[in-house]
């Protein structure tokens, strides 16, 4: 029996490889190097390696053109396993390097770098996929490497991760209906003396139950006229009351580590006429959003009209993110916002979130989509879109 859980195929493991390598022999690139310490933001790594990195320990993974990968993570010293590219765990690697660096300790930040540097001294030409996040002294090791030329691959990785393979979009899927059946169970354990946090475990327990194994839980509740905001796991501690309305978003993963997410609103008693016309706004906001979204929009574009959307009826322009890629990671590309330039394509999946928040309340709806050949496909979530009412 497999330990792993949430593993790709192999066949989908080898179409990425095939996809990454003939890439990169158009470019003459010898290596791509990719790193990360989490695995909700973490989505490049994984769609290499089909392994999470986790609990803010780096991982990074350096895919060659010609070889099975090396990867570097935290271990012993001196840590040193040779795969040859046929574990059944460690898919795809040659080489697995160890070192016990921890980035809240300085004198082991250099680890990393070190070992990374000694798997590089072959390669003339290399791709670092977003560089900007990559540890200093990590960044500095690979720099130094005499004659080492290199380049930004990660507009590279970014386009192949974008557009789902058929099995990438079915496990996609799957997440959503996970997520569904976590929104349905909230719905029956949620009531009035319960705090936030408990209302959050419950989610998460039974995510985790039906298959997830990574992700949060954001939710809180307020009396309705106050905004109830999606507040992380150490601001939950408020006690539900009779009447309050509650804003939950279930952000997990599920099957081959795809994300999805989906947000609404319940409130514990009857809606007022101001949260009903808010939650409309929002959900008229989704379906504009939606229409524009097909093949050969340009994001920005889409952005734009958003802002005129809610202009036209006194609302703030988006000033942060509503709409994005989602899939391997929580938030990918594309972002649906002004500095996007990537254009969208059938099989990209998307999470379309608009919202506002006036004080009054924290208007929100959230759920995901996959590009159709001509726009969006049904809505992957199957939870109604309408406010909660449990009396």
């Amino acid at each position: 029996m497999s330990l792993r859980l949430n593993a790709v195929s192999d066949a989908e493991l080898d179409r990425r490889f095939h996809l990454l390598r003939g890439e990169m022999s158009a470019l003459g690139l010898d290596a791509i190097i990719a790193t990360g310490s989490n695995d909700w933001l973490g989505g490049h790594l994984r769609w290499l390696t089909d392994m999470p990195a986790t609990n803010g320990y780096y991982r990074t993974a350096i895919f060659y053109a010609d070889r099975p990968m090396s990867v570097v993570e935290m271990g012993s010293f001196g840590g040193r396993n040779e795969f040859a590219g046929r574990d059944s765990i460690h898919r795809g690697v040659g080489l697995q390097l160890t070192a016990p660096a921890f980035s809240a300790i300085a004198q082991t930040n250099r680890l990393d770098g070190e070992l990374v540097a000694t798997q590089l001294q072959d390669c003339r030409r290399i791709g670092l996929v977003t560089a900007g996040a990559m540890p200093a002294a990590l960044l500095h090791a690979i720099e130094a490497i005499d004659g080492i030329e290199i380049i930004d691959a990660t507009p590279l990785l970014d386009r192949l991760k974008a557009v789902k393979s058929a099995e990438e979009i079915e496990n996609y899927r799957r997440t959503c209906r996970l997520q569904d059946e976590t929104f349905a169970h909230v719905l029956g354990v949620i009531r009035p003396g319960m705090r936030d946090i408990d209302v959050a475990s419950a989610a998460m327990a039974k995510a985790q139950a039906l298959g997830s194994d990574q992700g949060i839980v954001l939710c809180g509740s307020a009396p309705q006229g106050k905004a109830a905001r999606f507040n992380p796991r150490h601001l939950q501690g408020r006690v539900i009351e009779p009447g309050d309305h509650f804003s939950m978003l279930i952000e997990v993963n599920g099957p081959g580590g795809a994300y999805a997410e989906i947000a609404r609103t319940i409130v514990l008693g009857h809606a007022t006429d101001p949260l009903k016309r808010h939650f409309d706004t929002v959900l008229e906001a989704q379906q504009a959003t939606l229409s524009a979204m097909k093949p050969g929009a340009a994001a920005a574009e889409i952005a734009a009209a958003h802002d005129r959307f809610m202009l036209a009826r006194g609302l703030p322009p988006e000033t942060r993110l509503y709409a994005h890629g989602q899939g391997g990671d929580m938030v990918e590309r594309p972002l649906i916002r002004a500095d996007e330039t990537m254009v969208l394509a059938e099989n990209m999946t998307l999470a379309v979130h608009p919202g506002y928040d006036d004080g009054t309340v924290f208007a929100v709806i959230c759920d995901n989509y996959t590009i159709g050949p001509a726009g969006p496909l049904p809505c992957e979530h199957k939870t109604a879109k309408t406010i909660f009412e449990i009396h």
